[in-house]
């Protein structure tokens, strides 16, 4: 899948799920419109019961909707062209472009990414022509490791689009150096040679304390720390997928059943 010349693309990955991707990118989108750049979002796949609905009625996921809007752009199916609607019982609902194309369980949407995967990328490089500068978002983490070679969101995604990445972990969490070092660590050569920058979310306190973290994880990976970013609080913003949802409902921490 051959890359054409066109917009700079740059994506934000994170070590997991809730590091605060889709925030970081809505913020990315917004500051380079206030540059005077037109941008787009882009998340191959998504897995949300919580829709949004464009113009023409497709459903993409609430934060590529938001994430529009941040960037002065009309929300469009091609932002997320799929999105996963659980429905339990391991079955999701399958939207592609906004439409529903049937219910899946996890092997048969396996498989159907498999098919989906070239178009995905078609309607990506499509898409993203017209346009001085496009953010992608991962999901979830890109090291799950039993599921690289099918993946079609994070680094596979990333190459295909030929983005720089970001890999942004949540301080929040706890063991943030860890969780950078180890998704960096995870991920196979071609896959560690699109993290251009690490960085630090929802940090609290004395920015100072992380310098040697910072000096050791740099000396460890080749990749520089770009930065930090401090917490923003609790934002008036809607949850954007199943991992917050059932972190309300039930207190778990990887909910992820789904590849």
């Amino acid at each position: 899948m051959r890359n054409p010349s066109g917009p700079r693309r740059l994506m934000v990955l994170g070590t997991g799920s809730g590091v605060g991707k889709s925030l970081v990118v809505a913020g990315l989108c917004r500051y380079a419109k206030n540059r005077g750049l037109s941008v787009a979002p882009f998340k191959a796949q998504n897995m949300s019961n919580n829709a949004a609905v464009t113009r023409d009625g497709g459903e993409i996921g609430r934060a590529q909707y938001l994430q529009a809007q941040a960037a002065g752009t009309e929300p469009d199916v091609r932002m997320n062209p799929i999105l996963l609607k659980p429905l339990g019982e391991g079955k999701s609902q399958v939207i592609f472009l906004g439409r529903p194309l049937g219910v899946y369980d996890i092997r048969g949407y396996r498989d159907l990414k498999v098919r989906l995967a070239p178009q995905v990328v078609e309607v990506f490089h499509e898409y993203v022509r017209s346009f001085d500068l496009v953010v992608l978002e991962g999901a979830g983490s890109p090291a799950e490791i039993n599921l690289l070679e099918e993946d079609l969101v994070n680094t596979r995604m990333a190459r295909w689009a030929g983005a720089e990445a970001l890999l942004l972990g949540d301080i929040e969490q706890g063991g943030v150096f860890a969780s950078l070092f180890g998704t960096w660590s995870l991920l196979p050569p071609e896959d560690r040679r699109v993290i251009r920058w690490m960085g630090i979310n929802k940090f609290r306190g004395d920015r100072s304390l992380l310098d040697g973290g910072f000096r050791e994880l740099e000396k460890l990976t080749g990749v520089p720390v770009l930065g930090v970013l401090e917490h923003l609080g609790d934002l008036p913003l809607p949850d954007e997928d199943s991992y917050h949802v059932r972190r309300k409902k039930t207190g778990e921490k990887n909910p992820c059943a789904w590849p």
